[in-house]
């Protein structure tokens, strides 16, 4: 999962945030140079078939498969070069509604900005699992009930940690309400500030991306009370998904095939190959991740293996997460089949 951090935007504010974002697009995007497999930045469409394309990249795990589709040349195959660029949570966003982006990575985040207006769509899936709550090492928090009355870190109100203790929280009865909330959340744009602040017991909690929480748990210093990966609720759910432009899907149906067709051999080469896989990652410095061992065993705990009939698989994850996430205020829809239906829509291949 990329790490895209957003907030829940309401009604026409939408709509300015895309018109500003995409106004200063060449601003807030930077291109990290000819990406292609054979580093041919002279590739024209009559080298490609679908000639050059560019794709978001971040420094998480999550976007691992689009890193090594380029590196192993599963992007070449396809017709495609490559290029990854890089983009703010809100630049994807307008990437993805403009086609621009014709594909990124994220998370349930993303649903109540469809619901609001980003033209984008679920095409494909990525992997489970990449958010942890952590407390301090022999707490006596043990479970989400205990937290009741606490503090909770995370990086952002109104982002995938956040959204994801909710969930949690909010299956364990506890009142999640915005305004009356039975916990109260804390925001640190640092996630090493957040761990300090868990130290130093400024807060009880901290919902937290990997590896910051695992890279911790292995020190000793704390204890996960929740992974979203193993947790008995969500553990059997894709969390991360591979999000299309609607204007790439009816425009080009064949070039958005061909990408997820690219993005899924390089799921099955990780899920098959992972220490191999964590060694071009770290080497090639795609992620903020260098120790190869801890690399390794998280892609073996995400499970990046493409799924038999995984369209189905999908399409009910979609829903699961478009229900809970209406369960704890966060979509406005009373039909959230009808907006899952929305969400998600199957790519021929």
């Amino acid at each position: 999962m990329l790490n895209i951090h957003g907030r829940v935007v309401k009604g026409a504010a939408i709509l300015c945030t895309l018109i500003a974002v995409f106004a200063f697009d060449a601003c807030s995007v930077k291109t990290s140079g000819s990406s292609s497999a054979s580093g041919d930045s002279k590739a024209t469409s009559t080298t490609y078939k679908y000639g050059t394309i560019e794709f978001p990249k971040s420094s998480s795990l999550c976007s691992s498969p689009i890193a090594i589709a380029l590196e192993l040349g599963y992007f070449k195959a396809e017709g495609i070069n490559a290029k990854l660029v890089t983009a703010d949570a809100e630049t994807r966003k307008v990437g993805l509604n403009s086609g621009r982006f014709p594909v990124t990575n994220g998370d349930f985040q993303f649903f109540p900005s469809i619901e609001e207006g980003v033209s984008a769509s679920v095409v494909g899936a990525l992997h489970k699992g990449c958010i942890k709550i952590a407390v301090k090492e022999g707490s006596s928090i043990k479970t989400a009930k205990d937290l009741k009355g606490k503090k909770i870190g995370v990086d952002e109100i109104g982002g995938t940690p956040y959204m994801a203790a909710n969930m949690w929280l909010g299956q364990a009865g506890l009142n999640v309400d915005k305004n009356n909330s039975d916990v109260t959340y804390l925001p640190y744009d640092d996630s090493s500030l957040e761990f300090q602040a868990l130290q130093n017991g400024d807060i009880d909690a901290a919902a937290l991306w990997d590896p910051l929480p695992t890279v911790e748990e292995q020190k000793g210093t704390v204890d996960i009370i929740f992974d979203l990966g193993s947790d008995p609720t969500f553990a059997k759910h894709f969390c991360c998904f591979l999000y299309g432009s609607n204007k790439i899907i009816k425009e080009k149906p064949e070039e958005m095939a061909a990408i997820l067709r690219a993005l899924n051999k390089a799921r099955n080469y990780i899920a098959a190959h992972p220490q191999q896989a964590a060694k071009i990652i770290a080497e090639k410095k795609y992620s903020s991740i260098t120790d190869v061992t801890l690399a390794t065993k998280l892609f073996k705990d995400y499970d990046y293996k493409v799924q038999d009939n995984e369209d189905a698989a999908i399409k009910s994850d979609v829903q699961y997460f478009t229900d809970q996430l209406k369960n704890i205020g966060f979509l406005k829809t009373n039909d959230t089949t009808k907006l899952a239906d929305t969400i998600y829509q199957k790519i021929d291949l």
